[in-house]
């Protein structure tokens, strides 16, 4: 898909971070910021730079940004995937990121070479199956199409609840959570399935006889999770994490910011929005 720019969202909760960021350039991580490795005034604000894509994710930064403690701050980076923050973090342009659950940077890191890891769960997801054509999977005809994310750990969670509906058999020989279309060993109604980008699925409901959706993305649909959809699937091993670099994972301010994510702030907020927490 084509990648939109870069927006920067500054949360932090004073003015002194504009000023260090104007000082700083277009530097970003650990350099820009003064941490690590005894660099500036052990008591000068530090500036951690975390990326999120929508909300709940972007309300979550926020509220660990009013929650961190001194001497650290948090700038939010807002990007337009889900593959562009663990490229960035890689490379050390990110402190941390908050977009995804540990298969999903699990999958990045071997199709990657990297080093991604998972911090500390916030929140569960709650993901769904829904038809703007049927009130269940009984009533997708022969030859239906089905739209499911392109990565694997999501189009898994997607095959695996179309299997729950009878519609298909997968290869018992396979592990569940690894599963693609090529581990359908039965599809007696010749269902059709689509996988494209997880940002581009909202686009194919009106027109898929069922597609995958997070409850983030079919809320902005006007969907409800618990009334709308025709199957759903919350495990607690695809929670959304904060995620780190693995040389940087045991350091204050990756240690802050996980703090700062596991806050009574963070909790109160996801209540807000009706978001169940992990911790």
């Amino acid at each position: 898909m084509t990648r939109l720019p870069l927006l920067r969202t500054a949360v932090a909760t004073t003015a002194g971070a504009a000023a260090l960021l104007l000082l700083a350039g277009c530097a970003t991580g650990a350099d820009a910021s003064g941490t690590g490795s005894g660099a500036g005034d052990a008591d000068a604000t530090q500036v951690l730079t975390v990326a999120a894509t929508t909300t709940p994710m972007t309300d979550v930064v926020e509220a660990a940004a009013e929650a961190i403690a001194a001497p650290y701050e948090i700038e939010m980076v807002e990007v337009a995937d889900y593959v562009q923050p663990n490229t960035m973090l890689q490379h050390g342009e990110l402190d941390a990121n908050f977009v995804q659950h540990p298969p999903f940077m699990e999958e990045f890191n071997a199709g990657n070479d990297a080093s991604l890891v998972a911090v500390e769960p916030v929140y569960l997801t709650v993901v769904g199956m829904y038809s703007s054509m049927h009130d269940s999977f009984a009533d997708v005809p022969d030859g239906g199409r089905i739209v499911i994310p392109n990565d694997r750990s999501n189009a898994a969670r997607a095959l695996l609840m179309v299997q729950d509906a009878g519609l298909v058999e997968l290869d018992p020989a396979v592990d569940e959570w690894a599963v693609t279309v090529d581990d359908i060993t039965a599809n007696p109604h010749d269902l059709r399935f689509t996988e494209i980008d997880i940002m581009q699925l909202t686009a194919a409901y009106p027109e898929a006889d069922a597609v995958f959706l997070h409850g983030t993305f079919a809320r902005q649909l006007g969907l409800v999770p618990e009334e709308d959809a025709i199957a759903l699937e919350q495990d607690p091993q695809f929670a959304v994490n904060l995620v780190a670099r693995e040389d940087n994972a045991d350091s204050p301010e990756v240690r802050a910011l996980a703090e700062a994510f596991h806050s009574d702030a963070v909790r109160e907020k996801l209540e807000e929005l009706e978001v169940p927490p992990a911790f």
